[in-house]
C-alpha cells in the first residue's frame, strides 16, 4: 500500500510528510524509540469535543473500494468499517481481529473449509448504513464491494494481490475492463454479472472461494478493497468527486462535508451502534481536518497548544526537527517501527527522454551506484529512525534477506554511464511533493549526487495531493516523459507472511501497471514474474520464502528501483490528546479512540 511519503497497508505517504505511507509491524512506541507506549492519558476517558487534525495534503479517494493510500485509510477509519481490521490496543496493532465480522474464521469454527479454499464470514447483526431509513450491512454489500474494485474507471491499486486468487475474479475483471466507463454500464455489470468466488449465502453470510489455499487470506480481508459497499454507490462513478460528496457511513462518524484539498468534517453517525463495533470508541463528537496547513506550521501549533490543533493529518514532524525532539525525549513524540520501504526512488522505464535511456539496464545500474543512500536518510531525520534498505523486502516481512548489489560508487557509476553511450551524462526530470520537507530535500540531494556523475536533474514540483492521482497512477504521464525519477513509499497490505503485497502490486509486470497496480515505473521481467507465480502457489511456507528471496534478488539485478530505508514512523500530538495509539496501517494515531482533556476539547 502507498505510504505517506510520497500511495493500503499500502501506498504510504513519504515519511516526514511526503504522504505518509509506511506500515508498522508493532504497537506504537515512545518518543525515544523504545517499544513501550506512553499514551499520555490522564484519568478516565472523556466523551465530547472536537478533534482538530492538521495537514497539507488530501486523501486519494473518498471511496473505500478504490482508496489505496495510508491517508485514505486514516479517513476511512472514521466512517467505513471492514470485515476485519487491526485494533488500537497496545501490543495488538498488527493483529487481525473481527470488525464487521462476528468472528475470525478458522477450521475449528467452520469458517475455513478443510481444503483451505473456502472462507465463510458472518456480518454482525445491527451494523447499519446511515441510509434513510438506516438498514443492516449485508453480505450482498460485501460482494458488491469486491466487484467494484476492478471497475474500468478507477480500479483499486492492490488488485494484483488477489485478482488471480479469488475464484472467477480474473474473468470477472477481464469482462469489466471492456465495459464503458459510465454509471449505467458499471451498475449493470456489477448487478448482472455473478462472481463465483464471492457469494452471499444469506443476508449476513458471505463465502469467499479461492483458487488455492493461502494462510493469510483473513489478513488480506483487512484491505479497504473488501469493505462492503451500499447499493447507493452504484449511482456514481467509482472514485469520483460526486461519490465523495455522497458517502454513506457504517462507522461511528459520517462525512458531513468534504472540500478536496481544503477540509473534511466528520460528525456522529446516528445509525452507528457502539455495541456492534468492538474497534472504535468514538469519544469525540466531531473531527475536523484542515488540509491547508504547512508541515512546519502544523508542528508549531501542536507544540504551542493552539486550541484548534490536536493531531497531524498527513503532516509529520519536519525531519530537520526530529533530532532535537528525540534528544529532548519529548513525550508527545512517538516513533513506531514499520514494515515499509519509504521512501524509495522510482525509475520510469517508459520515459522517452534521452532516447529512452531509463529502459537501458546499464543506465539504471549507473543510477544505483551514483545515488547516495546515506544522504537521503540524513534529510529524513538521520539513521536513528531510518534503517538503510538495499532491496525489496523490509526485514520485518517473511522472506527478507539482507544484501546490497550496488554500494555507493560514483566513479563506477560514471564509467557505466559512459559505457552505456552517455559519456557526457543525461538530463532527467525528478517528480516530487513540494509541500513536504523530506521530499523537497530528497530532490535536492539526488540533484547534487547525480551531478557528480554528469547527470543534470531538473525538478517537477507538485502538491502531495496530486502526486499519485494525477501523475504516478496515470500511464500517459509516464509515457510522455513528464518525469523520469520520483519518490514513493510502500507498506505491506498485511503483516508477517506478506511478501506478495510487495511483489504483486509493484513488480509483477503488466498486471501491476497503473492504474490497476502500483508499478509506477512499468518494470516487467519474465524471470521475476515467474518467481512471483511460483512463490504465490508454493505448497510450503519454506518454499515460498525461498522464492520470494530469489524474486527480491532478481528485481535488484534488474535495477528496477532504488530502495532507501525501512523507517521508523514519527508522529506528534498536542498535550490534550489522550490514548494516542499508533496504528501502522494509517501511519498515525487512531482518531476514533482518542479523547481530549476536559476543558481542552477543541474549537
Amino acid at each position: 500500500m502507498l505510504a505517506t511519503s510520497s500511495p493500503h497497508r499500502r501506498r504510504f505517504g513519504l515519511v516526514g510528510g511526503l504522504a505518509a505511507f509506511a506500515l508498522a509491524v508493532a504497537a506504537c512506541s515512545s518518543g525515544n524509540g523504545s517499544t513501550s507506549n506512553p499514551t499520555g492519558s490522564s484519568g478516565p476517558a472523556v466523551k465530547g469535543g472536537t478533534l482538530n487534525m492538521l495537514g497539507s495534503g488530501d486523501i486519494d479517494y473518498m471511496d473505500p473500494n478504490v482508496s489505496y493510500y495510508s491517508i485514505g485509510s486514516l479517513s476511512l477509519r472514521m466512517w467505513s468499517r471492514l470485515l476485519f481490521t487491526n485494533p488500537a490496543i497496545e501490543g495488538q496493532t498488527t493483529t487481525t481481529v473481527p470488525d464487521l465480522a462476528t468472528e475470525l474464521p478458522t477450521t475449528s469454527n467452520g469458517g475455513i473449509s478443510a481444503d483451505g479454499k473456502t472462507y465463510t464470514v458472518t456480518i454482525r447483526k445491527g451494523a447499519k448504513w446511515d441510509a434513510s431509513p438506516a438498514r443492516q450491512v449485508t453480505a450482498a454489500d460485501a460482494v458488491r464491494g469486491v466487484k467494484r474494485t476492478c471497475n474500468p474507471v478507477q480500479p483499486f491499486g492492490g488488485l494484483p494481490d488477489y485478482e488471480s486468487l479469488i475464484e472467477g475474479f480474473q474473468a470477472f475483471c477481464d469482462g469489466f475492463s471492456k465495459v464503458p466507463g459510465t454509471v449505467d454500464a458499471i451498475k449493470k455489470y456489477v448487478e448482472d454479472t455473478p462472481l463465483p468466488g464471492v457469494v452471499a449465502k444469506n443476508e449476513r453470510t458471505v463465502e469467499y472461494h479461492l483458487v488455492h489455499p493461502v494462510a493469510f487470506f483473513a489478513d488480506m480481508l483487512t484491505m479497504n478493497a473488501f469493505a462492503p459497499a451500499p447499493v447507493e454507490t452504484l449511482a456514481y462513478l467509482p472514485g469520483s468527486k460526486d461519490l465523495g460528496q455522497h458517502t454513506i457511513s457504517d462507522g461511528p462518524y459520517r462525512v458531513e462535508s468534504y472540500t478536496p484539498t481544503k477540509s473534511i468534517v466528520f460528525t456522529r453517525n446516528p445509525a452507528w451502534d457502539a455495541s456492534t463495533d468492538p474497534i472504535r470508541k468514538a469519544y469525540v463528537d466531531k473531527i475536523v481536518v484542515d488540509e491547508t496547513v504547512t508541515q512546519e506550521s502544523t508542528q508549531q501549533q501542536l507544540q504551542t497548544a493552539t486550541p484548534s490543533a490536536d493531531m497531524e493529518f498527513n503532516n509529520f514532524p519536519p525531519p530537520s526537527q526530529l533530532p532535537q525532539l528525540i534528544a529532548a525525549k519529548d513525550p508527545l513524540l512517538q516513533i513506531g517501527p514499520t514494515s515499509s520501504s519509504n521512501p524509495y526512488i522510482i525509475f520510469n522505464f517508459l520515459s522517452p527522454n534521452n532516447k529512452g535511456a531509463l529502459a537501458n539496464l546499464k543506465v539504471r545500474e549507473a543510477l544505483e551506484y551514483a545515488l547516495n543512500r546515506d544522504n537521503i536518510i540524513q534529510v529524513y531525520g538521520g539513521p536513528k529512525i531510518n534503517k538503510p534498505l538495499t532491496h525489496v523486502i523490509p526485514s520485518a516481512i517473511d522472506g527478507s534477506e539482507n544484501f546490497n548489489l550496488y554500494p555507493y560508487d560514483p566513479a563506477k557509476a560514471k564509467q557505466i554511464l559512459s559505457d552505456a553511450g552517455f559519456p557526457n551524462g543525461l538530463t532527467i526530470k525528478y517528480l516530487y511533493s513540494n509541500d513536504s520537507e523530506g521530499s523537497r530535500k530528497t530532490f535536492q540531494t539526488v540533484q547534487q549526487d547525480l551531478a557528480k556523475v554528469g547527470i543534470k536533474v531538473s525538478g517537477v514540483p507538485v502538491p502531495s495531493a496530486d502526486i499519485y492521482t494525477k501523475y504516478l497512477q496515470v500511464p500517459s504521464v509516464a509515457k510522455q516523459g513528464v518525469w523520469d525519477l520520483s519518490s514513493a513509499g510502500w507498506g505491506a497490505d498485511w503483516y508477517g507472511n506478506a511478501a506478495l503485497s510487495y511483489f504483486a502490486p509493484l513488480y509483477s509486470g503488466k498486471p501491476s501497471f497503473p492504474p490497476a497496480g502500483s508499478n509506477f515505473g512499468f518494470y516487467d521481467s519474465a524471470k521475476t514474474n515467474s518467481l512471483i507465480t511460483q512463490a504465490t502457489s508454493a505448497k510450503t511456507n519454506g518454499e515460498s520464502l525461498t522464492l520470494w528471496a530469489q524474486a527480491d534478488r532478481q528485481v535488484m539485478k534488474d535495477a528496477a528501483f532504488f530502495p532507501v530505508t525501512e523507517p521508523l514512523q514519527p508522529n506528534y500530538h498536542a498535550k490534550q490528546v489522550n490514548n494516542a495509539i499508533y496504528l501502522p496501517t494509517i501511519q498515525n494515531f487512531d482518531p476514533t479512540n482518542i479523547w481530549l482533556t476536559t476543558g481542552q476539547q477543541g474549537g
